[in-house]
């Protein structure tokens, strides 16, 4: 009987463990170091974006990134992997990437909101980040405000700059970009 007692203990607590590690989602450094893999053997660079369910901009970031013409130059240039911080109880625990908040610090970009995205090159080097810097400060200066989803023209014209320093997309391309996410701004009449 105490065998029969001892099992049922043991299956309980493997059922419950196997429950949670299914539901944990992965680590930030998780995320990045396998994204750094995929872009290596896909000669791409790595696109972070942070977000969370209830953020309205980070759908808007996602939805312009992948209309049907947008889709194909994000997709030839970056491996893009989201993040999920910030997220509201209950889905905390089983949406947010644990680290990712710590990655936010680790890169000089806490304080602000999301979306907040980073570009990567396969080394794990930060290349770009969605701060708006002052000309000529560095990565150890943080923005006055950050990028987030591109919208306001002075926005759209950073995130082109990041994508210019970070891919081979030709005028053409950064400027079907430039268009498409001016669109995000509602006082936009182009």
């Amino acid at each position: 009987m105490k065998i029969k007692n001892l099992l049922l203990v043991l299956m309980t607590v493997l059922t419950v463990n196997t429950a949670f590690a299914q539901t944990t989602p992965p680590s930030a450094d998780e995320i990045l170091n396998g994204a750094i893999k995929e872009a290596k053997a896909q000669k791409k660079k790595v696109f972070i974006m942070f977000h969370a369910s209830w953020c309205g901009w980070c759908h808007k970031m996602d939805d312009s990134m992948n209309e049907p013409d947008m889709k194909p130059l994000f997709d030839k240039s970056f491996v893009i992997k989201h993040i999920t911080v910030m997220e509201n109880d209950p889905k905390k625990k089983l949406n947010e990437n644990p680290g990712g908040m710590d990655m936010i610090k680790k890169y000089n970009s806490d304080g602000f909101g999301i979306p907040l995205w980073f570009i990567f090159d396969t080394d794990g080097k930060l290349l770009v980040d969605s701060h708006m810097r002052p000309e000529g400060t560095g990565f150890e200066t943080k923005g006055k405000q950050i990028v987030g989803c591109p919208a306001a023209k002075e926005e759209v014209d950073e995130f082109v700059r990041a994508l210019k320093l970070t891919t081979k997309l030709n005028k053409d391309e950064l400027e079907k970009i430039y268009a498409r996410f001016r669109k995000n701004d509602p006082s936009y009449k182009g």
